[in-house]
C-alpha cells in the first residue's frame, strides 16, 4: 500500500479515478491510500526456481541484481499479467520481448528489470499521490519485509530523488501490539505509541546518489508511464 495520512478524507473525483481509498485510522484519522505491486514478482520467480531446484536467497538474488546493467529491462509492475500466481520469469521475459525489449539474458537481468520497474512504479505513485493531496512530499518511509532489500531501496530514493526511511519490518505487528496497547490504556496516544517505535526499532535512511544518471532515470521513468498509461 502507498498512502499518507490525512485529517479528513478526500472524496475528488480524481482520487477515485485513481483507485485511492479512506480508511479510518487510530485517534479518526484518515489512512489516504492505494494498493501497488511489491514483492510479489520477486516472490513468485523465487517459488518458481524452488521448484525447478534453483534455490536462492534473498540475499543472493539481491547481488544478482546488482551485478545486471541497470534500466535495460522496465515492465509495468502492476500489469494485470502478473496479478496471478504462475510462472513469473516466463511472463516477465514475454512482456519485454512483446514490447520490444528484446531478450532477458539472464536471471541476474530478470531480476534486476524487476527491481528497476518496481522503483520507478514508486515514484509514478508518489507522483500521483504527491497530485491528489497537493502535497510535496520530502521522503518515502517504507515499513514491511520489503524494506530489508537494500538495493530495491536504493533504487527507490535514486527514482524518487528523495531520502528513504526503511523500516521496521515487523510494521503489521508493531502495530497490532501498539494499537491493543493504547486500546488498554498502556500508552496514551497514538504520538506516545510513535515515539515508543522510535525508540525500540532502528531504521535506515537511504539518499539519492550523487552518481546516480539522472538523465537515464528520467527516460526509463518515462518508459514506464507509457506502460502503465496502457494499462
Amino acid at each position: 500500500m502507498l498512502g499518507t495520512e490525512l485529517a479528513e478524507p478526500k472524496l475528488t473525483d480524481a482520487a477515485r479515478e485513481a483507485n485511492y481509498t479512506n480508511e479510518g485510522g487510530l485517534d479518526r484519522t484518515i489512512c489516504f491510500l492505494t494498493n501497488i505491486t511489491g514483492l510479489w514478482l520477486l516472490q513468485e520467480c523465487r517459488r518458481i526456481w524452488q521448484e525447478a531446484g534453483i534455490s536462492r536467497s534473498w540475499q543472493e538474488m539481491a547481488a544478482l541484481a546488482e551485478s545486471a546493467p541497470p534500466l535495460r529491462f522496465l515492465v509495468n509492475p502492476n500489469d494485470p499479467a502478473f496479478a496471478t500466481p504462475g510462472d513469473m520469469p516466463k511472463r516477465i521475459r514475454d512482456a519485454c520481448r512483446k514490447s520490444g525489449q528484446g531478450e532477458i539474458p539472464d536471471d541476474a537481468a530478470l531480476l534486476r528489470c524487476i527491481l528497476d520497474s518496481l522503483a520507478l512504479f514508486f515514484k509514478i505513485r508518489m507522483d500521483e499521490l504527491s497530485s491528489l493531496t497537493d502535497t510535496p512530499y520530502e521522503l518515502l518511509h517504507i515499513v514491511g519485509g520489503g524494506c530489508q532489500n537494500r538495493l530495491l531501496m536504493q533504487l527507490t530514493a535514486d527514482a524518487l530523488n528523495l531520502p528513504v526511511v526503511a523500516g521496521p519490518a515487523e510494521a503489521t505487528a508493531i502495530g497490532n501490539l501498539l494499537a491493543q496497547a493504547i486500546g488498554a490504556g498502556q500508552l496514551s496516544s497514538l504520538a506516545t505509541a510513535r515515539e515508543l517505535v522510535k525508540r525500540s526499532f532502528d531504521v535506515e535512511t537511504y539518499r539519492p546518489s550523487p552518481t546516480a544518471d539522472r538523465s537515464a532515470i528520467n527516460h526509463a521513468l518515462a518508459r514506464v508511464r507509457s506502460m502503465v498509461k496502457k494499462g
